[in-house]
């Protein structure tokens, strides 16, 4: 019987740059490559998420020449049959961070399964950068300086060879999840991941400072769903970044990233409780038409509607949007971050945990913000200023597509601004502004 070693693939779905996988080849003739689909998160996901999930891993089974075995179940049970089977010596993995992925290998480690951790979905893992007290950062520029001094290992080269186990028929359950009807996903796996960063780097990266926040221009990376899934490595991202303004931003954005997962991983609670627990007590408001509103991107203000739109019809929103209308949720409707964050949850095939999570309690000021203030969007001028000519608009919102760019931003001020149907405003923001302001009053009264 040939040495063997099984290499479970769960946010790394990638050949290059894996240290984990080329630790498992070297201390075994034949790998089993596997990827488990857990029933538990398979249900949680949402219809584009699992469509792109099933997109990545038909990507990754061509690379490993069709060897990759997709098996549903609880991990435990899994595994252990796989051992037994192929009489297997060792169990090799990327280490989890996130909550449930902690749990997971808990629960594992618990039934005498051995499991052998080599790296971690970061380019510096979580709980690696503390201050000098050795507790952990609370604010991003800080931890920034000490992330980017700290360092990271130069990306590994794809294995030049890999002896996989050819997989029986009952261990290739491939998912059928197919694209929800009228929706548009980026394309997933290892290949497109490389063949977006190309096309960055070589003609958004060097204004990247300048046009990330304009919501009309494909001026962003579109690489989250790739690291989200580990379709490419930030390892590979840092490896490819110089020092004009452009890149430096970008990787400020890759730490904000790193700076999220480390706040999770030493308060596991925030992944859906309050970082800052004194906003448990504010006035909040049940969500309800105002909600469902949000949810169907008709809230009569087109900056917020036209992100909300785009959400559901490609499964990924623009960072700058995604602010915008999580302020507009929690500040202007009154509802708690944690149902804009579910609602999130279900539609982005970039959702990440701690992104996620952290992303919307530091617009909702319950998060890890260094501001003195209680920040609030407004989302007429955000529009005004960042879809400046009313693109991004236009493109959700065909209703307000007879508007000229001074119109559509205030609909409500235009004649025939409700020609085609566009719903009127929920709320008004400027009396929602101050209603805000006095519930952030009260529980600063009250401490």
């Amino acid at each position: 019987m040939k040495r063997r070693a099984i290499f479970w693939f769960r946010r790394d779905l990638r050949l290059a740059d894996n240290p984990a996988l080329l630790a498992a080849i070297a201390e075994s003739e034949e790998i089993i490559p596997l990827f488990i689909m857990d029933d538990a998160v398979a249900h949680r996901a949402g219809d584009h998420r699992r469509a792109y999930l099933a997109d990545s891993l038909r990507a990754l089974d061509k690379s490993l020449n069709g060897t990759l075995h997709v098996i549903s179940g609880n991990p435990v049970e899994v595994l252990t049959e796989l051992i037994a089977r192929y009489q297997v010596e060792s169990v090799h993995c990327a280490a989890e961070y996130a909550p449930y992925g902690v749990f997971r290998e808990k629960e594992i480690e618990t039934h005498g399964i051995v499991l052998t951790k080599t790296g971690s979905p970061y380019a510096v893992a979580p709980g690696r950068v503390r201050k000098s007290d050795e507790t952990p950062y609370r604010v991003y520029t800080p931890f920034f300086k000490m992330w980017a001094a700290h360092g990271w290992r130069t990306p590994v080269a794809p294995p030049k060879k890999i002896n996989s186990v050819t997989p029986e028929k009952a261990d290739r359950q491939f998912p059928d999840w197919k694209v929800p009807d009228g929706v548009v996903l980026q394309p997933a796996g290892e290949e497109a991941a490389l063949k977006r960063w190309k096309s960055f780097q070589l003609n958004e990266l060097e204004d990247y400072d300048q046009q990330r926040n304009l919501a009309g221009i494909d001026g962003t990376s579109k690489m989250s769903a790739h690291l989200r899934w580990g379709e490419i490595h930030p390892r590979t991202l840092l490896a490819g970044l110089g020092n004009s303004t452009g890149e430096q931003t970008f990787r400020k954005e890759i730490a904000w990233r790193e700076f999220y997962a480390d706040v999770l991983h030493h308060n596991p609670h925030t992944s859906r409780d309050y970082y800052a627990p004194r906003f448990a007590n504010m006035r909040y408001d049940k969500p309800g038409e105002k909600f469902k509103a949000w949810c169907e991107g008709r809230t009569g203000f087109p900056f917020v509607d036209a992100a909300m739109r785009q959400l559901v019809q490609e499964g990924w929103m623009h960072n700058r949007t995604r602010m915008v209308v999580a302020s507009f949720l929690v500040k202007d409707l009154h509802i708690e971050w944690q149902h804009g964050a579910n609602y999130f949850m279900k539609y982005l095939i970039d959702n990440d945990i701690a992104s996620n999570s952290h992303g919307w309690q530091w617009t909702a000021g319950c998060g890890t913000d260094a501001s003195p203030y209680y920040r609030i969007f407004n989302p007429i001028e955000q529009g005004k200023r960042f879809d400046e000519e009313g693109l991004y608009i236009k493109k959700y919102i065909p209703e307000l597509g007879h508007l000229s760019a001074d119109q559509l931003h205030e609909p409500w001020l235009a004649p025939e601004g409700y020609a085609h149907g566009y719903p009127k405003r929920v709320v008004d923001h400027a009396v929602e502004r101050l209603e805000s302001l006095a519930r952030l009053a009260e529980i600063k009264n009250a401490t």
